[in-house]
């Protein structure tokens, strides 16, 4: 719950860091944020890797916490607002990409290892298995929600740093309540092989010093990443490449045809969520961008800051994912449930939806400023419910898809669609902006808006489009799975 809190109060808060404080463009802002968000998305690989070989989920998850703790706390540091674009160049510009890139590496170690300490507690068939994920899930979304809301009311009338500072608080915080807790873990978070990493590397220390070493050299890395965010999308491409290489390889090669047909199924639904993430993750960017300078946010004559619609989504998650399931288990007793291929398909639709009820109510806005709330909590809630036919099913259908030999390796494929979509969804989001300076310089707000609704227009079309595409594909993808639900 604390890492969420953190982790989605800083992200309501990332792309007003960017186009405020530092005065960067909307577009070279929805680049930094996009290549942000992948690559939160792609270090849980690795993190986990080294988690499962060598630290043990119970030490990767402080490590992550750690650097969590000293990123958060590292963005607070603020620095007085840049006047001038010229001048961003300095101390506190750096301190940022530090602070950012040890967020990212910070939840490489924490994401994947800690939902597997929850997994480690109870044996396969356990009963309560189901229950202690709902509490877990639970965890993740009321941090989400809380930490928006806490976050952004703190940037509205304290400033960033007291906002970047209450998410580096609630990372303590989590830290201190999972070191006390260890202990009910009964040593199910210990390493593998404890006395392997006690050994003397080449280097002359423990091969778990050198893990560390090698983890600020990550930081390190991504450090320069961050400055130069453009090159995130080639490293992104060469990944894709490289891992559709080895994944089209096994099926054709060491396949037979059941296994063959299902990994192709695999690969193509992941293609799916790229279209989806790109489209959605608009909602930290260029849609937290349209909610402060057009929409309407004034309730009973109070203005709602801008940030804290990020709270809209676990929201929605919290209240509709019951609902849902309930939903899904009555369609299955009546063997009516829509298959996996068509669950993703009506994501996509879902989403596309979502910007086009945004579209409608700008459209019927009497100030062609201003688009009233309720359009943009409509686009929200359509939003959500997309992400919950697709989202909580993917990791699922990657594991009922793979081979076992290489089902770790389709895991991190899926995450790295993800990551692809996160970075395409900065390049959307660049499309939506002005060019010049963003909220106080920026195009007038009417001409503004008109940007806005132009991309959001195209996007939704091609967004239900691809939907529809991918309903009338349901029949041969559903074989192609051979039995698999």
């Amino acid at each position: 719950m604390w890492e969420r809190f953190s982790y989605y109060g800083m992200r309501a808060l990332l792309i007003f860091y960017l186009t405020r404080h530092f005065l960067f463009s909307d577009q070279v802002a929805a680049g930094i944020f996009g290549a942000y968000i992948s690559l939160v998305y792609i270090t849980p690989v690795i993190g986990g890797i080294v988690a499962d070989r060598y630290l043990g989920p119970g030490k990767a998850v402080i490590v992550g916490c750690l650097l969590l703790v000293a990123g958060h706390f590292g963005m607070a540091i603020e620095g007085s607002p840049i006047a001038d674009p010229d001048a961003r160049e300095g101390f506190y510009l750096q301190a940022f990409y530090l602070s950012l890139a040890l967020i990212i590496v910070g939840i490489g170690f924490i994401k994947a290892n800690i939902s597997t300490i929850v997994g480690s507690l109870y044996e396969r068939e356990d009963p309560r298995r189901d229950g202690a994920y709902t509490l877990f899930y639970m965890g993740i979304n009321l941090g989400a929600f809380f930490g928006a809301i806490i976050c952004g009311l703190l940037l509205e009338y304290k400033g960033f740093s007291w906002g970047f500072g209450a998410a580096g608080v609630g990372m303590l915080f989590g830290l201190l309540v999972f070191i006390r807790g260890r202990p009910l873990f009964q040593g199910r978070d210990d390493p593998p092989d404890p006395a392997y990493l006690r050994e003397k590397s080449a280097l002359g220390c423990s091969r778990e010093t050198c893990i560390y070493l090698l983890t600020a050299a990550g930081v390190i890395v991504v450090y320069q990443l961050m400055q130069f965010h453009y090159l995130v999308g080639g490293l992104l491409s060469i990944f894709l490449i490289v891992m559709l290489t080895l994944v089209l390889s096994h099926a054709f090669y060491q396949c037979g045809k059941v296994d063959r047909d299902r990994l192709l199924v695999c690969v193509f639904l992941m293609s799916y969520q790229v279209i989806f993430w790109a489209l959605f993750e608009q909602a930290g960017s260029s849609i937290n961008l349209l909610t402060d300078r057009n929409i309407d946010r004034v309730v009973m004559g109070y203005e709602i800051p801008a940030a804290t619609f990020q709270s809209a989504n676990p929201f929605f998650i919290i209240t509709l994912a019951p609902l849902f399931s309930i939903g899904w288990l009555f369609l299955a007793r009546r063997k009516q449930e829509p298959s996996i291929p068509a669950k993703f398909a009506l994501a996509l639709i879902q989403v596309g939806l979502g910007f086009l009820v945004l579209v409608f109510g700008a459209g019927r806005a009497q100030d062609p400023q201003q688009v009233a709330l309720v359009w943009l909590i409509l686009m929200y809630m359509l939003h959500t419910t997309g992400e919950l036919c697709i989202s909580p099913i993917g990791l699922s259908m990657t594991s009922k898809l793979s081979t076992k030999k290489i089902v770790g390796m389709m895991m991190g494929c899926w995450f790295l669609a993800m990551a692809t979509g996160n970075y395409i969804s900065g390049a959307i989001a660049g499309m939506t902006g002005s060019g010049n300076l963003s909220a106080t310089a920026g195009l007038a707000a009417e001409e503004n808006l008109r940007n806005y609704i132009e991309v959001y227009s195209i996007a939704g079309y091609i967004s239900i489009a691809a939907g529809v595409a991918a309903l009338l594909l349901v029949p041969l993808l559903r074989k192609g799975m051979h039995g698999v639900r």
